[in-house]
């Protein structure tokens, strides 16, 4: 049990490289006993390679709903009997919301969209968005807006986007199982296309879509090879009328030894809470997570799903002496 956490010690910490797929694979594997060990490695790796500082996003959906795509987890997926319905949010309340979050203490402000890729119209909508709300709040503002082409990536760039998420869900073996209008490949390009542009990229995914133990491995180490700026991870809150509706959620023990090999695959990058977290971890399993690799969270609310009150999280990395990383840290 000890010998793939002496390694993790004598490698990851100490020098600040990953562990590879097969490693990763060990960490996942490791019996709950050894679940507090872990955590703590993966904290120090976090602090050591990190620092001790969280960077707090909010996001927003310009676009909800409706989306032509079938991933199964998604309620926004026009092609099943989900209750969410298309909406489009105007600029006055894209800024209002901006600010809200600035309010907070966040530095992170993600406009998202449910669509396959952006057209003409959303991309329009973008320009005024984020030109109204670079003018009103001293707030970074990301964009998730699906698949680009290339004249769209230089589009974001010009606007002054500085982050793209676009996640890759989850491992390339198993996006078939979870995604049928789209290829997994088609996601890596867009995500190649971003970082080749100046751009930060933010990929993560979604644990517990139905993959095995040995898929998660793989999907680590397949990010771990995109070498993102920031990993959100979500676990899956399973959405009534899709086709992963009857899904269990992870268990808070297996996500947390997700986490910290999450961690121990990319001890540089940002590790952010994202969706799921009440309903798998709860408020302790969510504490645990901080002290276990996590350096960065989604506060407020989710897309179609609630979260945590944002003063509760901002609480507790108060009580943890976490400090909120500045804005000015993140130019």
């Amino acid at each position: 049990m000890s010998q793939i956490l002496d390694r993790a010690r004598a490698r990851v910490l100490a020098d600040g490289v990953g562990l590879d797929q097969a490693e990763i694979l060990e960490i996942l594997r490791l019996p709950d006993e050894a679940l507090p060990e872990l955590l703590q490695l993966a904290h120090d790796v976090r602090i050591k390679w990190c620092g001790p500082e969280v960077e707090v996003e909010g996001i927003i959906s310009l676009k909800t709903g409706g989306c032509p795509e079938d991933c199964h987890f998604c309620s926004q997926s026009g092609l099943f009997s989900s209750p969410v319905r298309a909406i489009w949010l105007d600029i006055p309340s894209l800024v209002e919301a901006a600010k809200q979050t600035a309010a907070t203490g966040a530095t992170e402000f993600c406009i998202v969209a449910a669509v396959r890729g952006p057209d003409k119209r959303l991309m329009e909508q973008m320009r005024a968005g984020v030109k109204a709300i670079k003018e009103a709040v001293d707030i970074q503002v990301a964009a998730s807006l699906g698949m680009l082409t290339q004249e769209q990536v230089d589009e974001l760039v010009e606007m002054g986007v500085h982050r793209y998420n676009h996640n890759l869900e989850t491992c390339q073996s198993h996006f078939p199982n979870v995604v049928t209008t789209h290829s997994w490949e088609e996601r890596w390009s867009t995500l190649k296309m971003v970082r080749e542009s100046g751009m930060e990229v933010c990929c993560g995914g979604i644990l517990g879509l139905g993959e095995s133990i040995e898929q998660r491995a793989e999907f680590a180490a397949q990010l771990a090879e995109l070498d993102p700026h920031e990993v959100p991870l979500n676990f899956l809150n399973p959405r009534p009328g899709t086709p992963l509706g009857d899904q269990p959620v992870v268990e808070g023990k297996d996500a947390l030894r997700a986490i910290a090999a999450f961690r121990l695959a990319m001890p540089k990058t940002i590790l952010r809470y994202a969706g799921g977290r009440e309903i798998t971890l709860g408020d302790l399993g969510t504490r645990e997570g901080l002290l276990g690799g996590i350096n960065a969270v989604i506060v407020g609310n989710y897309l179609t799903t609630l979260g945590r009150p944002a003063t509760a999280d901002l609480e507790l990395l108060q009580d943890l002496k976490m400090p909120v990383k500045s804005l000015s840290a993140t130019f």
